[in-house]
């Protein structure tokens, strides 16, 4: 009798433990992108294109649909690239909008650190240059893909801006990290944008200080949603939010400048940022935003 309960309580241990394990992620090169996929799922790719303006993630599959929770180049707003690290205005030149001659962010080759197990690493350095003229800012970015559960897969960004010169950024709206959601989970189109004070849609979240903001919409297959954090170590944290019902959310200190007008940084400063995407089933609630939260902030 004692034997039977023993080995039902350690079948059940062992269930347990099972559900407990994380979907294990891996990564593979082709070509200028990085493939990932988080359990038998693909996940995203990272590309690196030369004929692009800047590396950029694309397309972002959901857990539940597998379908993309990000858009890329949609409708009249075509600089928008699903999840990108870029900037205007910077010492004259364009590293955000199309046009490839006003400016552009170069990845020197993005390599895979770690390509399988409870996480995927990978490295790039990029090269800000436009033609006749010096290269303001290198970036080095360290990007770390992993599968909390079935049902959250994440991206963490960790930045470092080198200045390779005196730096003056006019005020721009269009700076730093960003993401352009799928239309189909917009406000606009029945979704629902919310920030870590409760406020919703762009009215209540455009231009406010807040340490995430979250998007997620119903689909056939269930609901789905990105959510955006700012780590506490970061420069101009929490940054305001440039939201747009349409689906776009950016903590943007650029267009909030100190002086009202620009953004100055000297030669030799380092700007170190982190950033973390969930993207996730549920709504805000179920997926546990909030907790998330406080989590990243003591990493």
């Amino acid at each position: 009798m004692k034997k039977t309960i023993f080995i039902t309580l350690l079948a059940c241990s062992c269930g347990i433990m099972a559900k407990a394990e994380r979907p294990i992620v891996t990564a593979v090169k082709v070509g200028s992108r990085i493939d990932i996929t988080a359990g038998n799922k693909f996940f995203t790719s990272y590309r690196f294109q030369d004929d692009e303006k800047y590396p950029f993630f694309f397309p972002v599959n959901g857990p539940v649909s597998g379908a993309g929770v990000t858009s890329m180049r949609n409708g009249i707003w075509p600089h928008h690239s699903s999840i990108f690290f870029g900037c205007d205005r910077v010492n004259g030149g364009n590293y955000w909008q199309e046009g490839l001659e006003r400016g552009r962010i170069v990845s020197l080759g993005a390599r895979i650190i770690e390509a399988k197990g409870e996480r995927v690493v990978i490295e790039d350095e990029c090269i800000w240059k436009r033609p006749d003229a010096d290269a303001p800012i290198l970036d080095r970015r360290k990007i770390t893909v992993t599968a909390p559960s079935e049902k959250i897969f994440q991206l963490d960004f960790d930045i470092e801006m080198e200045m390779l010169m005196d730096v003056t950024i006019e005020k721009t709206n269009h700076s730093l990290f960003s993401v352009r959601m799928d239309p189909d989970l917009s406000v606009e189109q029945g979704g629902t944008m919310v920030n870590a004070e409760g406020r919703e849609g762009e009215k209540a979240t455009f231009g406010e200080s807040s340490t995430w903001i979250d998007c997620y919409g119903a689909r056939l297959s269930g609901v789905e949603g990105i959510a955006v954090m700012q780590h506490p170590s970061n420069k101009w944290y929490p940054s305001p939010w440039f939201t747009r019902d349409y689906g776009f959310i950016s903590p943007t200190p650029m267009y909030w400048p100190e002086d009202g007008h620009t953004t100055q940084l000297k030669k030799g400063e380092i700007v170190k940022l982190r950033y973390r995407i969930l993207v996730h089933a549920g709504s805000t609630k179920e997926a546990g935003i909030a907790d998330a939260f406080e989590k990243y902030r003591n990493e």
